[in-house]
Order: C-alpha cells, then sequence, then structure tokens
C-alpha cells in the first residue's frame, strides 16, 4: 500500500486548532508546525509505512497551470498570513528529515503531484491510500483506493463515493465542471445544481458524453429538460474550461526512481536541529528516537 498525504489540509488543521501564542525563541509562531510535526510523526508511528509520500502547495504565480488557463482560479482566496506561509516551509523541512519524500512543484498544485504519484503506484499494481479530506482527489481512486480523513477516522473507499459524492469515483471532475466549485473559484455550468449534475451523469459516463447527446437530454426525466440542453448547449465553452480546471494532472513532473516514495531512516540530528530551533521539548525526539529504531 502506497500512502500519498496532503500536506496542507493537516497544517491547515494545526494552524487553526492550536493557539498561535506556542512561539519559537525568535518569537515565530510554530504552532503549525508542531502539529504537523505530530500528526507525521503519530501517522509513522501507528501505521510503519514503508511508501509513503507528502504533497505541499507552493505559491501560485504565472507559471501555474491553472492560473494561466483561467487567472481567477482561487483568486477570491486570501493569502497565507504571513506566519503560516513561513510554517510550511518548515514543515517540508521536517518532512525531509523525519525520511519522507516531499513533493511540491510551482507549476503543479499538491493534487496534481499526488495524481501523478498514484497514477506511478498503480502502474506498478500498488493500491493507494490519500491522506486528505479533499472531495477533489475522490476521481484518483481505483478499486482498493481509500481517501482518509485521518483526524476523524472516516474512509472512503472507491465504492463507497457514489454514496458519498452521488457520482462514480471516475465523474467527480466531470461533476464539479458542472456545478462549478466556489472553494477554487470556479463558476462551472450556471443554473445546473448537485442534483442536476449527478442525474446527467446517471445518464452519461462523462461531460463528453452528456455533449454528444445533447438531444438525449433534452428527453430525461428531468425537471425542465429541454432548457437544460439548451442550458448546456449555451455554456459548452465554460464547462469544457472548467473540466480542465477540475481533472487533476497526472503529468506533473515527479523524480525518477523510488526516491519519489520510499521512506528513509529519520535524520535524528536534523530533526534535533529543527526542533531547538522552534523551541520544541521531548516529546517529539523521543518519538523521532522511536521511529529510527523501527525504521
Amino acid at each position: 500500500m502506497v500512502h500519498l498525504i496532503d500536506a496542507s489540509v493537516f497544517v491547515f488543521r494545526a494552524w487553526y486548532s492550536i493557539p498561535p501564542d506556542m512561539l519559537d525563541p525568535a518569537h515565530n509562531p510554530v504552532n503549525a508546525l508542531y502539529g504537523f510535526s505530530r500528526f507525521l510523526g503519530d501517522f509513522l508511528e501507528e501505521l510503519q509505512p514503508q511508501r509513503v509520500a507528502v504533497a505541499f502547495d507552493e505559491n501560485r504565480g504565472a507559471d501555474c497551470v491553472r492560473t494561466a488557463i483561467y487567472p481567477a482560479y482561487k483568486a477570491n482566496r486570501e493569502p497565507a498570513p504571513p506566519g503560516l506561509k513561513q510554517q510550511f516551509a518548515r514543515c517540508r523541512e521536517v518532512t525531509r528529515a523525519l525520511g519522507l519524500a516531499g513533493h511540491a512543484d510551482s507549476a503543479f498544485e499538491a493534487d496534481d503531484l499526488i495524481a501523478a504519484l498514484a497514477a506511478r503506484a498503480h502502474a506498478a499494481g500498488e493500491r493507494v491510500t490519500i491522506l486528505s479530506r479533499d472531495k477533489d482527489l475522490a476521481q484518483l481512486l481505483q478499486p482498493g483506493d481509500v481517501l482518509w480523513d485521518y483526524p476523524s477516522g472516516r474512509r472512503i473507499a472507491h465504492e463507497d463515493v457514489p454514496q458519498v459524492y452521488g457520482v462514480r469515483a471516475e465523474q467527480i471532475a466531470d461533476f464539479l465542471a458542472l456545478t462549478g466549485d466556489a472553494v477554487d473559484n470556479i463558476p462551472g455550468v450556471r443554473g445546473v445544481g448537485p442534483k442536476t449534475a449527478a442525474a446527467l451523469l446517471g445518464h452519461f459516463a462523462d461531460l463528453d458524453e452528456i455533449y454528444a447527446n445533447l438531444a438525449a437530454v433534452a428527453r430525461l426525466k428531468i425537471r425542465a429538460a429541454p432548457a437544460l440542453a439548451e442550458r448546456l448547449r449555451r455554456q459548452r465553452g465554460e464547462a469544457e474550461l472548467a473540466l480542465r480546471l477540475t481533472r487533476l494532472r497526472r503529468d506533473a513532473p515527479l523524480p525518477a526512481g523510488p526516491a519519489a516514495l520510499q521512506r528513509r531512516r529519520p535524520d535524528l540530528e536534523g530533526l534535533d536541529a529543527l526542533y531547538d530551533q522552534a523551541g520544541f521539548g521531548e516529546a517529539l525526539r523521543r518519538q523521532a528516537r522511536r521511529l529510527a529504531t523501527r525504521g
């Protein structure tokens, strides 16, 4: 089993759940760093995985593949506070020192890196567990895979996706292209909500098949089906643009060879230095030593 970790989920969770008055000796906040380090250590102790990788988001700039397609992509989001932005960099350092492969790219998002890592694992005949609560990542699931919200313990297997989201895993990107995704500032097709999108994808495999059969859409037993078919026709460009944004990219660049997923022994000296800089006590250090002994 390959475990793929969506770092941002756990960094943000720590940022909001641990009081911001946890400071390092230089008076910089380290609450997110502490919570993320504790999460990684607990996860490694509990599961002792050998094939695991952590994906980080870098600042989106002009070279971001989705911003280049649609400049308003995620433009509704406030930039990370300086205290959190600094902690993201330190979380990457702790990830490496714990012996985990950490991946980030200025053009591709963490979700794309997870998609590329999952594709590599699937090609090798391996199953994947993705640690995240992001529904976008459900599109990557294949039989035997799991989307795991680690803090709550909730696991969504490939076969559970229709019950949870109303469409098959393979249709998640098409579903979001139809409904839009307010979190990412993707408009979708105006007038198409989740129920209508799910009904359409219950009859057709994907967005391409819907547009190849607009005449059939007008005859469906869906409320105002003729008007729906016309709405889809008029907004075809918007729908196809949205799909380019919601579909994860499996071609994100990764290091060649096993290093992209292979766990290494923790660097105890490096971790001690990082924890000294952060002003952390003994609990995380003792955990790291246990991990090194077991590794």
